[in-house]
This record gives C-alpha cells, structure tokens and sequence, in this order.
C-alpha cells in the first residue's frame, strides 16, 4: 500500500451506498446512549471498535489535534524532515523523551478496560486503534489482537534494518554522544515505531483493518477526531458493508450525519458501566 498518513481538510463525497441518519442519532443524554450501546451490543454478531486519541486522555496520554493539544503548540515533524535533517532527529528524541513521564505512568482507562472486557465476551474480534500508547495491550487485549495503524511509540526501530531497541537505550545513547541522533549498526536512522506525516502507512495493518471492517455488523469510532487519511476512511466502509456506526467522541466528526448512534460524552463514562462485562 503506497498511501501515506495524511490529514483531511474537508469530507470526501460520500458514496451512493450510504444514507444521512439525521439529527435524531445523536443521544440526547448519558443515560439513554449507554441504553442504546447497551441494545446495540447485545443485538452485534461482531463489533470492531476503532479508537483514537480521545479514549487516552483520562489515562494521562495528552491529546495532539484537538483544540490546546500538542501539535496547536509545536509543528509535528515529518518523515522527509526526520530522514533528510540531524537537527529534527534531535528534536523529534527531545520530543520523544519529553513525553516519556507520560508514557511511563500511563495505565489503561475505562474505555480500554470496557473494550477489553467486549474482546474477552468474544463480541469484539480486537480493536483497530490510531494511537500509539500501547494501552489496549496493556488492558489484556492479545497484542496479535491490536491492530496499530499508526505504530507503537514504546520502543524504536531501524528504518533500515527493522532492528528494535527499548527507549531506555536510545535515551542512553542521546546522552552519550551528546545529544545526537543514535545509529543503528547497520547505519540506519533509529526512530520511534510510529508513522510520522508522509510515511507509508503499514502495509499488513491496514489490510487487516479493511478487512475486519468489511466483516463487522457494529463499527465504534472512539476518541477519533477522523481527520487523518487513510484511516478516517474505515467508518465509511464499515457503513458501505451495511454495519451500523457509533461514533462516541466529545468533539464533532465530520461523518456524525452518516452514524446510527452519535455520543458527545466523556468516554470513560459512557463505556464504564460495559468495562466488567
């Protein structure tokens, strides 16, 4: 798959296939949406649940697009800056290391533990996530059962070789060569696992995300501003292969008009009472 991890400044044209639900899909309060996911859930054969940065907020994981995130404070540093300049391979590990505390203390939400609990019932094959904190793992999910669309900032790779290396040693190594971008032995650029803007999205994970969403009759888009391409595109053929769509985000989307269900609640709450299930 030759596309890479873009940001969409408008809607696509929605396809033929796929109807306006109207103002009355969005859940007028707390109760009657965690009734209606309740139904929803109970009435699914098979949920795939998608998730982005809003389901990690509650864990400690700061948000990057949403309005006072990271990247309204600093530019996010693309592939072909971090590849051609040892100046913003510094700063991308500056970054990186500044993040650290957050990384490191982070435990999953209720969203994570509500999601799951849906995988241990056997309703949820796994879930499809956009962020990069491992925290599904983390909450029992299988990691063969995560798909990660935009990588794993746990650890780092050689973008040459694949090599892995733990974050503790490339911070080891920053430190002793005076804060310089560390090398793999193979000369290659060491870099978080994670897709930066420009880089090719991973092949094998977006494959098994198109194709867990053509055979799910519930889709969740959780925490997701729905903005970021290729990704963003899941809801839709969710909803082109005849699932329903929920969308539970405390911002509006701009796919809300096509959802069965619209909630712009805290995500913690509404999944909590689904976390023992």
């Amino acid at each position: 798959m030759a596309c890479a991890i873009v940001a969409a400044s408008s809607r696509p044209a929605l396809s033929p296939g796929v109807s306006l639900a109207g103002q009355d899909m969005i859940a007028p309060d707390l109760e009657t949406a965690i009734e209606s996911l309740r139904r929803m859930f109970d009435e699914a054969a098979m949920i795939v649940p998608f998730t982005g940065a809003g389901i990690s907020t509650e864990c400690g994981i700061p948000d990057f697009r949403s309005p006072g995130g990271i990247w309204t404070k600093m530019a996010p540093i693309s592939f072909d800056a971090f590849l051609a300049s040892e100046e913003m391979r510094i700063e991308s590990w500056r970054r990186r290391f500044a993040m650290e505390e957050h990384f490191r203390k982070a435990r999953p939400g209720r969203g994570h533990r509500a999601l799951a609990a849906l995988h241990r019932a056997g309703k949820a094959r796994g879930v499809i996530t956009q962020n990069i904190d491992n925290l599904h793992q983390a909450s029992g999910i299988p990691p063969e059962d995560v798909i990660e669309l935009h990588g794993n900032t746990t650890y780092a790779t050689c973008l040459d070789c694949g090599q892995r290396y733990e974050i503790d040693w490339v911070r080891e190594r920053f430190a002793a060569e005076n804060a310089r971008a560390p090398t793999c032995a193979c000369g290659g650029f060491i870099k978080t696992a994670t897709v930066s803007f420009g880089q090719a999205m991973p092949e094998i994970a977006m494959r098994r995300a198109e194709e867990w969403t053509r055979a799910c009759d519930l889709f969740l888009a959780i925490g997701s501003s729905l903005v970021v391409w290729p990704a963003a595109g899941l809801p839709l053929l969710a909803k082109q292969n005849g699932a329903r769509l929920v969308i539970i985000n405390r911002e509006p989307t701009e796919f809300d008009a096509v959802a069965d269900l619209v909630v712009r609640q805290d995500i913690g709450t509404v999944l909590a009472p689904f976390a023992e299930r």
